[in-house]
């Protein structure tokens, strides 16, 4: 488990891990993360649920795009996989268990955590990958959409052809499951004369047919996923919109950041005019070379799974994150300090509105207990140093998942290195 403890539009480069592909992974956990109540939370329910600890698997090439799948039972411990490549040599990579991907258990591989069960070709660097919202039922199209240069989604089958993966397996005799990964659509806006490339994307879980993506063009456009047709296209930002995710539990609310340092909220049944929420201050004005002042780059949020009131930011190059409250504007009701280097992603348990976890430069993955967040609006300490958990990688951590459907577990990816961890 973690220890309990005391203490960009494009991803940055991140070196790679020195722990080989096949040697098994320790446990450096020590402690279990708890409910309300003080019991373990657990949110899994296969018949042959994770028992370990930790889970590894490294991929060829960096990872940068990471979700969990939303299906139910083993379908649920799938990884989406996506290489930044800054060549348009990519790929999309569905991995699981072992013990879920053979069905004869003496044709599984010793000491082998995750392997590959699909890939696909993708042209360009992925900056997002996720799942497509449970929809309550298997018989659904199990799918799954990426954004970069477009917004492209694909289907995962069954493939019953002979395939070469990952551990050396050349044939299905052996009982193996592999799956075939389908590209279904590719969603442009055919009145664009040019595309620009899309920085981020969110999947609305309430109504899985509606899909916002963000742009460097300055735009947001919201997308009906089934007819694969834009239904608006708007002006976000003064500059760059590096994030962009619908608000928990609503179809109309979505809010976005930017390079302008402003968080800005919309509502699609009124696009007339957006609400600024946030604002970072501008950086000082340069004596050498007399440059106008600019505000600090927000790089990332994330909506608060539980209640949507909340939602975390960081800004670029910082250490810090803030918690925002969009009943309170302009100023974050709780700063986590508890990094040492750069911030690169956040994420909110998606089971329990208290919980929060970050990952950064400093190849640390913290976990923050906000649960007395409400009092930080009535003069209380908004500033915290003390994670509830801490785990340190082997290197800068580039991206994180929380499962929804494994609640007791993250995914972060450092390097070309994954791992599943049990919080």
């Amino acid at each position: 488990m973690m220890n309990r403890t005391n203490i960009n539009s494009y991803p940055p480069t991140h070196a790679a891990p020195t722990q080989q592909p096949n040697s098994p992974p320790q446990s450096p956990y020590t402690s279990n993360m708890m409910n309300g109540n003080g019991k373990i939370s657990r949110g899994y329910d296969a018949k042959s649920p994770p028992k370990k600890e930790m889970y590894q698997y490294i991929a060829p090439w960096p990872v940068y795009g990471l979700d969990w799948s939303k299906r139910p039972q083993e379908k649920a411990f799938r990884l989406a996989l996506g290489s930044f490549i800054e060549e348009c040599d990519n790929k999309l990579q569905i991995i699981t268990l072992t013990e879920f991907a053979y069905d004869d258990p003496y044709q599984r591989p010793q000491n082998v955590d995750f392997v590959k069960i699909a890939e696909i070709d993708h042209q360009y660097p992925i900056t997002k990958v996720l799942w497509e919202p449970s929809k309550g039922g298997s018989a659904n199209p199990d799918l799954l959409a990426t954004a970069g240069d477009h917004l492209r989604l694909w289907e995962i089958t069954d493939d019953a052809l002979p395939v070469n993966n990952n551990i050396g397996a050349n044939n299905n005799n052996n009982g193996f499951r592999h799956q075939r990964l389908i590209q279904r659509h590719i969603l442009a806006n055919p009145k664009a004369d040019f595309s620009a490339p899309l920085t981020s994307f969110d999947w609305n879980e309430v109504d899985p047919t509606l899909a916002v993506t963000s742009s460097i063009d300055t735009t947001c456009t919201v997308w009906n996923v089934e007819t694969t047709q834009a239904k608006t296209q708007l002006i976000a930002h003064d500059k760059e919109v590096y994030d962009v995710a619908f608000a928990s539990g609503t179809v109309d609310v979505f809010a976005s950041v930017g390079a302008d340092g402003s968080v800005r909220m919309f509502d699609l049944r009124s696009l007339e005019h957006s609400t600024i929420i946030y604002e970072t201050n501008a950086s000082p004005v340069s004596s050498a070379h007399m440059t106008p002042p600019q505000p600090s780059p927000l790089l990332r949020l994330c909506f608060n799974k539980i209640d949507n009131n909340y939602l975390a930011t960081f800004h670029m190059d910082s250490t810090d994150v803030q918690i925002l409250d969009v009943r309170v504007p302009c100023v974050p009701v709780a700063e986590l300090r508890g990094h040492s280097a750069t911030v690169n992603c956040v994420n909110w348990a998606p089971h329990q509105s208290g919980y929060l976890c970050s990952g950064g430069d400093d190849s640390q993955v913290l976990v923050w207990d906000l649960h007395n967040m409400s009092s930080n609006t009535s003069g209380g300490n908004k500033y915290q140093q003390d994670p509830f958990l801490a785990y340190k990688a082997d290197s800068e951590i580039s991206q994180l998942s929380w499962s929804s459907a494994c609640t007791d577990f993250v995914a972060i990816g450092f390097g070309s290195t994954v791992q599943a961890l049990r919080v």
